[in-house]
């Protein structure tokens, strides 16, 4: 995606239009307004935005599609050190336009299904899941980075005793085995 400054991307819109006229909407949505997504962020800097960049067409079997993609800065916490952590999220995605699950139903397995009105779609809502989508269950800053890490060392052997000890003896099903072999 480029970094030229975009308008901000409309709300809603008629997709089913949009795809007959093999039309491209490039913009962008404040994060702010994203409040599903902002309850799930450590934070964003004031004034961030989500870039979205959608193609809007009708593939071979005259089914309505939207591929996009999108990227957006925020603030993710470190499940290693609890911390702040600068993270962006990109997501390119394939939908397949329908208003009903019996449509969703019909497409092939490689396509996700977005069910939208008859003639309208919130794409701010759509920008939104797939953000929701691409967060990382456990963020971690790299190891290297976090400043947990010298807290890990101080916890970790180092060296051979580091591998757990391996206890020699008799095996306890050694008795079985035996019994296996004895005919009776």
């Amino acid at each position: 995606m480029s970094n030229a400054s975009s308008a901000e991307l409309p709300k809603i819109v008629d997709p089913y239009k949009l795809a007959e006229h093999n039309s491209v909407l490039e913009g962008e949505i404040p994060i702010s307004a994203l409040s599903r997504f902002r309850e799930t962020v450590l934070g964003f800097e004031e004034g961030a935005v989500c870039r979205v960049k959608l193609s809007f067409y009708k593939d071979d079997q005259r089914r309505r599609i939207v591929s996009g993609e999108l990227e957006a800065p925020v603030n993710l916490e470190c499940q290693r050190c609890m911390g702040s952590m600068g993270s962006v999220l990109t997501s390119q995605f394939i939908l397949g336009l329908v208003t009903s699950d019996e449509q969703a139903q019909r497409l092939p397995k490689d396509l996700e299904p977005y069910l939208t009105d008859d003639f309208s779609a919130d794409l701010w809502s759509m920008a939104e899941d797939e953000l929701l989508l691409v967060l990382a269950p456990y963020p971690l800053h790299d190891r290297a980075e976090c400043p947990a890490n010298d807290d890990l060392e101080a916890y970790e052997r180092d060296g051979p005793s580091a591998q757990p000890e391996k206890k020699t003896g008799d095996n306890p099903f050694s008795v079985l085995a035996g019994l296996k072999n004895t005919k009776h």
